[in-house]
């Protein structure tokens, strides 16, 4: 089996979904490969040999131009320094400065930016809090590798949802130890509890950000009547030493597959990220 395309971040679905005993949400992860932007079947199976190699081109995801170097996971240079989903704002939404008139792109904001966002509480290496759009629940847990998820407030744009999230990290980290992602599954956490404490200690701040945003007809709700989400990715056995592989410097990357975790193929010969491939012209092949 060969198949060969420009490399996009896999697509990752859930399967046979359940309440547990605990009222928890449950399922199972399952991938699909993106090649010319395209679902294709996934190639591989757990225990099996394959192979991933760069043919040595890079095409801009964003103009499709032939790129010697990526730039924020698939774009060319010029791209990079002009398109919206490339700015500053995109890694840290609290600096979102539409409102200042310097959006790089009004189509992007409102497509994006001014869409109705959620800030959650995550499990991933440990616990962490992120944001997302509701459109990309629950992609946005599943790329990061989160075992347990819950969604704990709704807001109208991303600017107010990453106020909120750099409030809640004055205590809880908001970046994932990928290492310790690969090394097994998080302990279980109570986020039911943990939101609860966290409404109940940043009220004031929060009513604060509240009254600043209202000015702009943004309201915050409270998700009270969320479950926890809990994930099962499929996983035959964790490195116990984590090793990277670099197509930049490897273009042959070969081993079994052991598992696939967040945008992660773990082999026995090592782990390497998808989504920082993308716009990679790569072959795989099992």
């Amino acid at each position: 089996m060969e198949l060969q395309g420009i490399c996009h971040k896999m697509h990752a679905d859930l399967v046979d979904q359940r309440i547990t005993e605990h009222q928890t949400e449950q399922a199972d992860v399952s991938y699909t490969f993106i090649l010319d932007k395209s679902k294709v079947d996934f190639p591989f199976s757990l225990g099996e040999k394959i192979q991933i190699e760069w043919t040595g081109q890079i095409i801009c995801t964003a103009c499709g131009t032939q790129t010697p170097k990526s730039y924020a996971q698939g774009h060319c240079f010029k791209c990079f320094k002009t398109k919206a989903e490339c700015d500053l704002c995109i890694m840290k939404p609290e600096t979102c400065h539409h409102h200042l008139g310097t959006c790089r792109e009004e189509d992007f904001a409102q497509r994006v930016c001014f869409q109705p966002h959620i800030v959650y509480l995550a499990n991933s290496s440990a616990l962490k809090v992120g944001i997302t759009r509701i459109s990309q629940m629950p992609t946005r847990w599943l790329d990061q590798g989160a075992s347990q998820a819950l969604p704990i407030m709704q807001v109208g744009s991303r600017r107010l949802s990453g106020q909120l999230e750099v409030m809640f990290g004055e205590l809880i980290a908001d970046k994932t130890n990928w290492r310790a992602l690969l090394k097994g599954t998080a302990e279980p956490l109570d986020l039911i509890q943990i939101r609860d404490d966290l409404l109940t200690q940043f009220a004031p701040k929060i009513e604060k950000i509240r009254q600043e945003f209202n000015a702009n007809s943004e309201t915050i709700s409270v998700l009270e009547q969320e479950r926890v989400k809990e994930f099962i990715y499929p996983v035959l056995e964790y490195p116990t030493k984590i090793k990277s592989h670099n197509l930049d410097k490897t273009p042959l990357v070969e081993g079994t597959l052991q598992g696939i975790k967040g945008q992660y193929l773990i082999l026995d010969t090592g782990v390497i990220n998808m989504r920082k491939y993308t716009g990679y012209d790569i072959i795989l092949r099992a």
